[in-house]
Order: structure tokens, then C-alpha cells, then sequence
């Protein structure tokens, strides 16, 4: 069987890479390693989502699901000083890069990497962050999303990018038919940015 960057353990030697990212005007110097999502470099999906929209400036606790090489969790923890921002994979050697790279951007008390079930039930997230891994197959995705959307704030938002021929429309239409808002944020280079969010209920809009 062949290895993906899904993978909970890559088997295959770690081949060593790094790679520069400027991110909402941060420059990241990235430690990367085969094995993992976009190793080489930040992948197109994620450059149109970074590009089309910034995180909140009140947003106090965040979470990059499916960290890959940790750009987006480093990223949000330089942008959001005040924040906490908790890193999720389930392959074991995104975890360990991103953990690197949080500490080498100064981001080590800040940016807590765990494996999916070791976040606490209790953290509530302002913002998801995400490429969500469409290639699992799409009963996963919706698996994965149906578990992390609920742990949204009151008010939170989780910002998606999701190619439009991996069934970006087909996503959004699915989201608003399990309760939830799915507006599109942007459409580039083949990539819908998505934005989800609970539908108010009577009386609280």
C-alpha cells in the first residue's frame, strides 16, 4: 500500500527541506520533510486561501486543521500575538516540523500541536483554519468536519479552501444542508475559499 501524507506514521525516510513563505506580511522560514502535505513548498490551495482572507484581530483561540508543515499555525500565531493556536494532524511527522517551526518563530508557548483526540473537549476555537485533506474521500471529510465545526465559539468562523473540481460546490451545498452558513469568500487558480458559520436561531440575530 502505497504512503499518503494522511498517513498516521510515514514509513518512508524523512528527506529534509526547507522552504521560505511570506504570509500576511510574515516571513516564515520553514522546515519541511517528505512524508508530509506540500513539503516543498506552501501549495496553491493554501497560497489563494492566505491571499483572500486575513484572520480576525479579536480572534483568541485558533486551530490549523491538518497543520502539514505548521505554515498556517506559525502564520497565525505571528499575526495574532494574543492568541492561542492549537495545531492538529493526524500523521505524526507534521506534528514534529510543526512543532519545530513554531519554535524557531518564537511561537513555542503559544502554539499547541496535538495528535486530533488529544484536544481537550473543552477548547471552543473563534476560527478553524483549513485545507481540509479532500483526498481521504469524501465520507471522511464529512466525518471531519462534523466533528471539528461544532467546536466553533458562538461567533466563530471556520475559513476553507477546497478546489472546485474536488467538489468545492458540492461541500458548500452539503454545509448549508446540515445547519450551517456556507458563503464563498473568493474563486482563484481553480480553489473556492469557503466561510462557515452557525445560523443564528430566532432571537439571537
Amino acid at each position: 500500500m502505497s504512503e499518503h501524507y494522511f498517513s498516521a506514521r510515514p514509513g518512508s525516510r524523512a528527506r529534509e527541506v526547507a522552504f521560505t513563505a511570506r504570509i500576511w506580511g510574515h516571513d516564515l522560514a520553514i522546515q519541511s520533510a517528505s512524508g508530509v502535505f506540500s513539503h516543498a513548498r506552501v501549495d496553491l490551495g493554501t497560497q489563494v486561501l492566505v491571499r483572500s482572507e486575513h484572520p480576525r484581530p479579536g480572534s483568541r483561540t485558533v486551530l490549523d486543521l491538518g497543520c502539514g508543515t505548521g505554515v498556517l499555525a506559525t502564520a497565525l500565531g505571528l499575526t495574532l500575538p494574543a492568541a492561542q493556536v492549537w495545531a492538529v494532524d493526524v500523521n505524526e511527522r507534521s506534528r514534529e516540523l510543526t512543532a519545530a517551526n513554531a519554535r524557531s518563530h518564537g511561537l513555542a508557548g503559544r502554539v499547541h500541536v496535538r495528535e486530533p483526540a488529544a484536544v481537550p473537549d473543552t477548547v471552543r476555537f473563534d476560527e478553524i483554519w483549513s485545507n481540509p485533506p479532500i483526498r481521504i474521500g469524501k465520507p471522511a471529510v464529512h466525518e471531519l468536519l462534523l466533528h471539528w465545526l461544532p467546536r466553533l465559539a458562538p461567533l466563530g468562523r471556520a475559513v476553507l479552501v477546497v478546489g472546485r473540481n474536488l467538489g468545492a460546490d458540492s461541500y458548500q451545498r452539503w454545509l448549508s444542508e446540515q445547519g450551517w452558513a456556507c458563503a464563498r469568500l473568493a474563486s482563484a487558480k481553480g480553489y473556492r475559499v469557503l466561510e462557515v458559520t452557525a445560523v443564528p436561531t430566532a432571537g439571537t440575530a
